[in-house]
């Protein structure tokens, strides 16, 4: 992962901010059930204003997994909670996607590494290590409920 920080240019924006050109708020349900329709419909919104063209298939499965992650660790599948998911990009800046949940957080540098041990045979957690693979930054604020991910 690279720090953006070096050069302003590639920093990555506040949501809210001018930087970009598409912006989008998303809220669903803390249910397993309502990530995919949220992702086709976001990813549907990107692949229109191709504002991350040839970069697709990785954002869509970063976005999957940091929204799974946050209906399943963060809200514990509790339907009554909410999963908030802001989305901008423009072609000249990239892509920010910032994922928050409810939940009381937790620890990035305590997720086990699935490349080693036993873990390689484990049928969960390698979420976190997909989003690091496929994007080009990623930041976790507010004690781990919240995840910027960030593609160039």
């Amino acid at each position: 992962m690279t720090d953006p920080s070096s050069s302003p240019e590639n920093q990555p924006a506040n949501v809210d901010g001018d930087k970009f050109d598409l912006k989008l708020s998303v809220t669903l349900s803390a249910d397993r059930d309502a990530v995919d329709p949220v992702v086709r419909s976001v990813m549907n919104v990107v692949r229109e204003t191709q504002c991350a063209t040839g970069r697709e298939d990785d954002i869509e499965l970063a976005l999957t997994e940091a929204l799974a992650n946050a209906v399943v660790h963060g809200a514990k599948n509790d339907p009554s909670k909410i999963v908030e998911c802001d989305v901008a990009c423009d072609r000249r800046h990239g892509m920010l996607i910032v994922v928050r949940d409810p939940g009381p957080g937790f620890d990035p540098a305590k997720i086990a590494d699935p490349c080693e041990g036993d873990n390689i045979y484990s049928h969960h957690g390698r979420g976190i290590f997909l989003i690091n693979q496929l994007m080009d930054e990623v930041r976790f604020h507010k004690n781990g409920t919240e995840i910027h991910m960030f593609k160039k």
